[in-house]
């Protein structure tokens, strides 16, 4: 089956602002245009990617389908989960070291979630009203005050309203957002978003963006903490959907990198990590250094989606053997028969 260069367009652009947003989070306090722009990515990067997920989630109930989310969530979560355990004390980012399971390590959250939210689909598919239902439980698990990030079950049921609207768009609808002439609303539309990100959003809720917090922890235990969330709700939708009208459609020399975003997400938090313990960047404070920091997430997002690094890497992450191997087995195969 031929990809659509389209969404992988979509991933590989979203898995460069994931970079990017990581290597500007430590300096955001520098500069009011930088943090403007940290908010405006962080209000779509991952709800885009989280739908995405779910629109190509649709043969959940296929045989042998659980098999394969397993294998491409749980798996590589625990192996990763442990390595990011000794990468963490070895560093000096934790003391002691730690082989806890249940709580996913930096980005390992998303892994995590998206297992989850494919055991969800065989009960929220079956449901009348389930989209209204996802989105009420959503707003209601920000009330509970002792999950935190234990086994990401906050960021589970906030983004799976997400999730599952990704899982009830078809074809048709996303040919809506691949139209020429939408490019020209959601050019305006993400400038003026960029705008508000800039000038009126605050920058103490922030981490309403993270989804990983009770409304109570961010200050806001009554009814405003649900009234908020739904306010960002409808932001962070309407951000995604600019963006995906925005997407180009046409195959470009990066694009292939689309099909390889897990091993860049799963790849680069150690290379910011071990560049965050010198914090080279902590009195960046102009445009040209701050291109810079784009340049190198570029940089690292070609570098990891690269064909050797997925060779190298691709036995923990996609439980296979590496396609070196399945070469050199074919070459051996066709010398034996010829």
């Amino acid at each position: 089956m031929s990809r659509d260069a389209y969404f992988d367009n979509a991933r590989i652009l979203l898995i460069l602002m994931v970079v990017f947003g990581h290597l500007i989070s430590p300096i955001k306090a520098n500069s009011d245009f930088i943090y403007g722009l940290y908010k405006f990515i962080y209000l779509f990067h991952m709800p885009a990617f989280i739908l995405i997920s779910g629109y190509f989630s649709k043969g959940f109930n296929r045989p042998g389908y659980l098999s394969k989310i397993v294998k491409k969530t749980l798996i590589p979560y625990a192996i990763f989960q442990i390595v990011y355990c000794f990468f963490y004390y070895f560093t000096g980012y934790e003391s002691d070291l730690s082989l806890s399971l249940f709580d996913p390590h930096w980005s390992l959250w998303f892994l995590m979630s998206l297992f989850c939210w494919n055991l969800l689909l065989k009960v929220f598919a079956k449901l009348p009203y389930a989209l209204p239902i996802a989105f009420i439980i959503g707003i209601a698990i920000g009330y509970v005050p002792f999950f935190g990030s234990y086994l990401s079950i906050d960021r589970t049921f906030t983004f799976f309203p997400l999730f599952l609207l990704g899982y009830m768009l078809n074809n048709k609808d996303f040919s809506i957002f691949k139209q020429k002439k939408m490019t020209w609303v959601s050019i305006p539309a993400l400038l003026a978003i960029f705008m508000v990100c800039y000038f009126i959003f605050p920058n103490s809720l922030k981490d309403w963006l993270l989804c990983s917090s009770s409304y109570a922890q961010m200050g806001y235990g009554d009814w405003t903490g649900g009234a908020i969330r739904l306010l960002f709700y409808g932001a962070m939708i309407v951000t995604t959907f600019s963006f995906l009208a925005a997407v180009p459609t046409k195959e470009f020399s990066f694009t292939k990198l689309g099909g390889r975003t897990l091993y860049i997400y799963l790849l680069h938090g150690f290379f910011v990590k071990t560049i965050g313990l010198k914090n080279p960047f902590e009195n960046f404070n102009s445009f040209l250094q701050y291109s810079l920091l784009l340049i190198l997430a570029i940089v690292l997002c070609g570098l990891l989606g690269s064909k050797p690094i997925k060779r190298l890497t691709q036995p923990i992450i996609e439980m296979k053997k590496p396609q070196f191997w399945n070469e050199r087995g074919s070459k051996k195969v066709k010398n034996m028969s010829s």
